[in-house]
């Protein structure tokens, strides 16, 4: 190992003669050392020594003393370099290029580092945590850290979920949070920000934003550009949210009426199985307007929903009974050649919209009030657990989040088997609320004694 002197550098940078002149390495060898003394180190370079010095075929150096050199490259650039020891190791710290960085410049950052290392400190760190805050001085924006976190959740969030947070802080916080510096913005802040959301009676919309937001503000906090989540301070500031549930019916006479009306809907053929399906899989609307011929198995019985479709982010399975399956081997000699189940009228790339099954119940007579795509959810849910099917094997089926992992790993592993019955005995029970011309119909879960 090298020796060094007490401010860390290598000594054999350091001429041990304050006037007789010493051979140094390099291309300066033979050159003779001047009698001046810079911080107490031997001045070696002159500008006119540097300004004269030829490039050659390789990289040479020409030593200034103390550690510090000037580089020069075989295209003639000229770096200066100054090599150092910290923490028993040899390092290098870039200062610059000449002329850019003059020689007393240089001479300059070589003392300041000489004062970090007498205190413990390594220049090169110094440098690097400098470099990293002004990097973040150009990228501290709300808008610029938004669409990093945005970057990171892509994969991780269901596609229908993703599209939705993008939407919400380009729309309502970008236009005017987006250009401060996220480590400016206070409470009242996003708190006017959020007003005039509320003001449109968009109060649901508000709490998302609101949270929305302060995944981003503390992303910003763990990554080192904020302190603070101002989201954190607005608990109790905005308009509580009044629950709603999404128009259903649950009477088993009016399912009955339902599902003579879907039955005889005279529509398109698509829009006329999709509507006949969708009680059926009580899935939700956008995952059944989504749905791919590959993810069905008609051989299983199944159809696998893939995560990136699912609100919950995991992939979710539909046992199919044999009236789904009628249903589907109905549409796909019409369908089955493209992607989708339930293509677009305008093109077979793409998904039915959103629109389509609630509008087809509109001209049904169904107003929203009455019924809707997603209250085929409720319906089922409403009657199932009225006919005594265990609540945890509904909530599986009806793709609920489970909060403990380890239970929901359970779930997933041994409730399939009274999910196929639930969804064969569900499928019988709806053909008989069909057929029943007005008669109530209970049919309730066998007892497994």
């Amino acid at each position: 190992m090298k020796p060094a002197n007490h401010a860390g550098f290598l000594l054999r940078d350091v001429p041990r003669h304050p006037i007789e002149a010493r051979v140094i390495w390099g291309h300066n060898r033979g050159q003779k050392l001047r009698n001046a003394r810079i911080g107490g180190i031997m001045a070696v370079l002159t500008v006119t020594q540097i300004r004269n010095a030829k490039p050659t075929d390789k990289p040479h150096r020409l030593f200034d003393g103390g550690g510090l050199y000037l580089e020069v490259m075989p295209t003639g650039a000229r770096y200066w370099r100054l090599k150092y020891r910290h923490a028993g190791k040899e390092k290098r710290l870039a200062l610059g290029v000449f002329p850019a960085v003059s020689l007393l410049d240089a001479r300059k950052g070589r003392e300041d580092a000489r004062t970090l290392l007498r205190a413990g400190t390594d220049p090169g760190a110094v440098r690097q945590a400098d470099k990293r805050r002004a990097l973040l001085a150009t990228e501290d924006t709300l808008e610029a850290i938004a669409r990093e976190w945005l970057a990171m959740q892509e994969k991780k969030l269901a596609s229908t979920t993703f599209a939705k947070a993008k939407w919400t802080l380009e729309a309502l916080v970008f236009p005017w949070l987006g250009a401060l510096p996220i480590a400016t913005i206070t409470a009242p802040d996003l708190l006017a920000v959020l007003r005039r959301i509320e003001a449109r009676g968009a109060h649901e919309t508000a709490h998302r934003t609101k949270a929305r937001c302060g995944q981003v503000f503390r992303y910003a906090i763990a990554t080192g550009r904020a302190t603070r989540d101002p989201a954190a301070d607005l608990r109790g500031a905005l308009a509580p949210v009044v629950s709603r549930n999404f128009a259903s019916i649950t009477d088993a006479n009016e399912i009955g009426e339902l599902l003579r009306t879907l039955e005889n809907y005279s529509g398109q053929h698509v829009t006329r199985c999709a509507l006949k399906l969708s009680p059926l899989v009580f899935v939700r609307p956008g995952e059944l307007r989504k749905a791919q011929w590959s993810e069905v198995d008609f051989g299983k019985a199944q159809w696998r929903i893939p995560a990136t479709r699912m609100k919950m982010g995991e992939e979710h399975v539909v046992p199919l009974s044999t009236q789904a399956l009628a249903v589907l081997g109905d549409l796909r000699p019409l369908t089955g050649h493209g992607p989708y189940l339930f293509p677009s009228l305008r093109s077979s790339r793409e998904p039915m919209s959103e629109n389509t099954v609630n509008a087809a119940l509109r001209r049904m007579g169904y107003d929203k009030n009455t019924m809707t795509g997603h209250g085929f959810r409720a319906l089922a849910s409403t009657r199932l657990n009225e006919m005594g099917w265990a609540p945890d094997v509904i909530e599986r089926q009806l793709a609920h989040a489970e909060r403990n992992k380890v239970r929901a790993a359970y779930n997933r592993a041994s409730y399939m088997t009274e999910r196929v019955k639930m969804m064969q005995v569900w499928a019988d029970y709806l053909d008989a609320l069909r057929d029943s011309t007005g008669k109530v119909v209970v049919m309730r879960k066998k007892s497994s004694s």
